[in-house]
């Protein structure tokens, strides 16, 4: 939907009322509501400079206005998703304010017209579907729309909506002009529909008979201005169309007025929190040097001092008012200002009167105020209650047009309401809702507080009003579909994206090794084997804080049998591949690795098997100490490395058993590896003394503790590798290597730790203190593991031996 929205005002260009909020905040309510929209406005000399540097000359025609061709240039600025045209000709509008000039019927005839022809020269792509128009100003564009371009191609299918914003303003000029400037004289249905009276003509009532569309700002205004009362002799023809005739509300920028952001104000406050308010009371009346006294309801009016505005009323009630203990702070312009110094001198303390224009301080009277009092004698829509309400301020309201659509009177019984009212337009009525009020103020400030909660939760965002024309729209041009802009809204598609979370590790869960374990053998070992890979470097990091701790040995083998819960989490479709990188770098620790591979390896020979099982009895017997502290040591390496395999010897033999036949059935170069590993552990006697073996334990810790962070990365390059790994912890929890008293083979154990390096990275560390070659041991890992990852740290070990 492509909509054109002419006014002669619009903030903030230019502003002089209601209007030009409006044509302001509106085409930006209907652009997010899905249609497009480009907003027209004189270019008036006031316009800031700011603005003016911006634009761009996109165009030129002339306009015929009776006997002559007028120059129209279109000046293009973008701002906040808008386009606006401003219509230029310095003739008329290079004037020191907007209206209030002789002329004002050719100025806004040209306007009228200008608006018109200017929906051929609109940019690319874009084809007028409503021209929406906005009071007197461009009253005329229908009427030029109908007698003078129906027809042509480009103005078929435009539709006219005609919004009355005050019935009071018609733009009424004599007959004369009709020929002059309009040139409609010779038109007779033209001229007759413009016509109010036997001399003058009336631009409002040419739009009312021409117009495809007619709305208002409220719907009880829209009812009102059908009644002689307020219709200001235009009821007749409103009854006629009032098929055609709608009110729809206005609504205010709830970003701009928001307590909660307002810079301007003293205190920042919301609904939630509404200390900064009381504070707000107190600067105020400070300033307005009113007695700071936070039991005194405080009054305001931000308002024209006019009848229209209700300040014969204001007149008539204030003595009363001011005596009965409320006070009161008023802040405008107009008929009524030397009445207002009256009585700011009559009662000083008490009333305050600002007699000029100042936003700022308007700002801090909606905030500071306790009521907001508007007797209005009409009022088509309002926004000062509304700003009221938002700022949680009560307003007190005659029921009249708009104050009587958006304030809700408040009802004792049930608590509802917004707000205070009166029906009739009298003094005496607007006093007694004025105590009303001010008792409630005193006597029940919960009921008070409540009723500002309910008043501060009211809805007039223009998103609301912008709905209400856009379905206004689509009655007028059914065939055009609206394509609103809650696109932002479906791209919060964030949640899909957590919905993942819940996949991870919850399923995984009861796939846990702790069946596994106790089953036979070959069972278990297939699945352990299956589960080690799924250790990742990313489970390393729970159990690296705990291996740090090394000196709780007994804690240590209970922890190894937790984790291996989580590690079986994460499937086994990851683990491979991001295993295979470590696999050089874990060489640091193949020095034990030839160890705990003699054991993992040897189980595919039998005999080997049994020496490994004779190796774990014996090595148990040994030393208490030692074997608890080895213990301590391999189960932390264990569960930095392999977290699935248990720490219990009785499970060692299982897990032996189970990675025979897995290893049978890899590469026989691992076959071969293993056996010359075997041979090489052997030579890893245990005539080490007992210290050797405490010396061991620590060296075996500091391998842990270097472990832990190579294997961040992920681990083996197999699964096999993994199965030698769970086979090797277990092990190394039983110093086995010991009972093998053979020469081992330097070359053999070289070629050994190469085979088998990526494989028994996490376990070497725990076989160190199994063969309890620890003085020797222990600086070859130290230096070795942080400065060469590729070299055999065995081979340096058993080289030192020779020495």
């Amino acid at each position: 939907m492509q909509v054109v929205f002419a006014s002669a005002e619009a903030a903030p260009f230019v502003k002089t009322g209601g209007l030009g909020d409006v044509a302001g905040s509106l085409p930006k309510a209907l652009k997010k509501a899905g249609a497009d929209v480009i907003v027209m406005v004189p270019k008036y000399s006031t316009i800031p400079e700011y603005f003016v540097e911006r634009m761009q000359h996109v165009g030129e025609f002339y306009v015929s206005l009776g006997w002559r061709n007028e120059y129209c240039g279109l000046e293009r600025l973008d701002m906040d998703g808008i386009t606006y045209l401003f219509l230029d000709n310095e003739h008329y509008f290079a004037r020191s304010y907007p209206y209030g000039f002789f002329d004002d019927g050719e100025r806004f005839a040209f306007f009228s017209k200008a608006v018109t022809e200017s929906l051929q020269h609109l940019p690319d792509g874009f084809q007028c579907d409503i021209l929406h128009c906005n009071d007197w100003h461009t009253a005329l564009s229908p009427v030029f729309l109908r007698e003078f371009y129906q027809g042509l191609p480009l103005y078929e299918r435009v539709k006219t909506v005609f919004s009355i914003h005050n019935i009071a303003f018609q733009g009424q000029f004599s007959d004369t002009i009709l020929n002059d400037v309009l040139g409609l004289a010779h038109i007779p249905n033209a001229a007759r529909q413009l016509r109010c009276d036997s001399s003058s003509i009336n631009y409002m009532l040419g739009a009312l008979n021409y117009s495809d569309a007619i709305t208002t700002v409220s719907p009880t205004y829209a009812g009102e201005i059908q009644t002689p009362e307020y219709g200001e002799h235009l009821d007749g023809v409103l009854r006629r169309r009032n098929n055609v005739l709608s009110g729809i509300l206005n609504g205010i920028d709830y970003v701009d007025w928001d307590p909660a952001t307002d810079y301007q104000l003293t205190e920042n406050y919301s609904v939630g929190n509404m200390e900064g308010k009381a504070a707000c009371k107190a600067a105020l009346q400070q300033e307005l040097g009113l007695e700071v006294r936070s039991d005194r309801p405080l009054m305001v009016m931000v308002t024209r001092l006019t009848r229209q505005k209700g300040m014969d009323l204001v007149t008539y009630a204030l003595d009363r008012i001011l005596s009965g203990g409320v006070q009161v702070a008023i802040l405008g312009t107009g008929d009524y200002e030397d009445s207002m110094n009256y009585f700011a001198n009559k009662y000083p303390g008490s009333m305050a009167a600002r007699l000029t224009f100042d936003p700022a301080l308007s700002r801090r009277m909606y905030s500071g105020a306790d009521m907001f009092l508007m007797p209005s004698l009409f009022e088509p829509c309002g926004l000062s209650q509304i700003i009221a309400m938002r700022y949680g301020t009560l307003p007190i309201v005659r029921e009249t047009g708009g104050l009587k659509d958006t304030v809700i009177p408040y009802n004792q019984y049930t608590g509802e309401g917004t707000g205070f009212s009166f029906a009739h337009f009298n003094g005496d009525e607007m006093g007694d809702a004025v105590f009303r009020a001010a008792r409630l103020f005193w006597d029940d400030r919960d009921a008070w507080n409540k009723l500002v909660e309910q008043a501060m939760n009211q809805d007039f965002t223009w998103k609301r009003s912008a709905d209400a024309y856009i379905d206004l729209y689509r009655s007028l041009h059914p065939d055009v579909e609206v394509m609103p802009e809650p696109e932002p809204e479906p791209t919060p598609a964030p949640e899909p994206e957590t919905a993942p979370e819940p996949a991870p590790v919850a399923e995984a869960e009861p796939v846990a090794a702790p069946e596994p374990e106790p089953e036979v053998a070959p069972e278990p070992a297939a699945e352990p084997v299956e589960e080690t890979p799924a250790h990742k470097a990313e489970t390393t990091p729970e159990p690296e804080p705990e291996a740090a701790p090394a000196p709780e040995p007994e804690p240590a083998k209970e922890e190894p049998a937790k984790p291996a819960e989580p590690a079986a989490e994460k499937p086994a479709e990851e683990p491979q591949a991001e295993e295979v990188k470590p696999a050089a770098k874990t060489t640091k620790r193949t020095t034990k690795a030839t160890a705990s591979k003699t054991t993992t390896k040897a189980a595919a020979k039998p005999a080997a098997t049994k020496t490994a099982a004779k190796t774990a009895t014996k090595a148990s017997t040994t030393k208490t100490t030692a074997t608890k502290t080895t213990k301590a040591a391999a189960t932390k390496t264990t569960k930095a490395t392999t977290p699935k395999t248990a720490a219990k010897p009785a499970e060692t033999a299982k897990s032996t058993t189970a990675t025979e036949t897995k290893a049978a059935t890899k590469k026989t170069t691992a076959t071969k590896a293993a056996t010359a590993s075997t041979k090489a552990a052997s030579t890893a006697k245990t005539t080490a003394p007992k210290t050797t073996a405490t010396k061991a334990t620590a060296t075996t810790k500091a391998a842990a503790a270097k472990a832990a962070p190579a294997e961040d990365a992920p681990a083996p390059k197999k699964a096999a590798s993994k199965a030698t790994a769970a086979k090797a912890a277990p092990a190394a929890s039983e110093p086995a290597p010991e009972p093998a008293p053979e020469p081992a083979p330097e070359p053999a154990a070289k070629p050994a730790a190469k085979a088998t390096a990526a494989k028994t990275s996490s376990s070497t560390a725990t076989k160190a203190p199994a063969a309890k070659t620890a003085d020797e041991e222990k600086p070859a890992a130290k230096t070795t593991a942080p400065k060469a990852t590729k070299v055999s740290a065995a081979r340096k070990t058993t080289t030192r031996r020779r020495s």
